[in-house]
């Protein structure tokens, strides 16, 4: 094993295995990964959140779901904090031009555990079927993203939602890249 002493390898695997198990919950565990929602989401490009306005207007219409994912941490009050993981597929609009849009976005949900409000802000990553819109140039298909928006149960299962989401290669294609900041409005079935 390469002049190595093999008692010292799995020593130190089953040390590190030791470490994670003990400090992250196990995926397997029943009911820690599960669909939390469903819904559809529209909306339209703003003011940029990062101080450039974006040359092009942007219309942005998706399918979006919630999957909770098992970290948690919730007082007897109700109140706390959850992960979900927010997958989307959509279109992305401007310059006359239609392109496909998904993303996947681990996030941070603090709020009530009943769902009543939640704040919640997170990032991934965002791929678009084709990253020019006229005179704009996302610089090429993969894209990060950042949010933070909150939702609330209005009545029952119903859900009304706001995102402020920023796109943006991260300098990733170069330095004359734009990206877009969206302001979208959710309505999702809750499970």
């Amino acid at each position: 094993m390469n002049g190595g002493h093999p008692n010292r390898v799995s020593c130190a695997s089953l040390w590190w295995v030791f470490l994670l198990t003990t400090l992250f919950p196990s995926f397997a565990a029943a009911g820690d990964v599960a669909l939390k929602s469903v819904g559809i989401r529209g909306g339209f490009s703003g003011p940029s959140l990062f101080g450039e306005d974006r040359p092009n207007g942007y219309q942005q219409f998706d399918v979006i779901g919630t999957i909770r994912l098992p970290w948690s941490w919730y007082s007897s009050s109700g109140w706390g904090v959850g992960t979900l993981l927010m997958v989307s597929a959509g279109a992305l609009r401007s310059s006359g031009e239609t392109n496909a849009i998904v993303a996947a976005v681990p996030v941070v949900a603090i709020g009530r555990q009943d769902e009543k409000f939640a704040f919640i802000m997170g990032g991934g990553g965002v791929l678009l079927s084709d990253y020019k819109f006229g005179d704009q140039n996302y610089g090429g298909p993969f894209q990060f993203t950042a949010c933070v928006g909150f939702r609330s149960r209005i009545a029952g299962p119903v859900t009304l939602g706001y995102w402020a989401q920023h796109y943006s290669d991260a300098v990733m294609y170069g330095h004359d890249t734009k990206g877009a900041d969206m302001h979208l409005f959710e309505l999702s079935y809750s499970y």
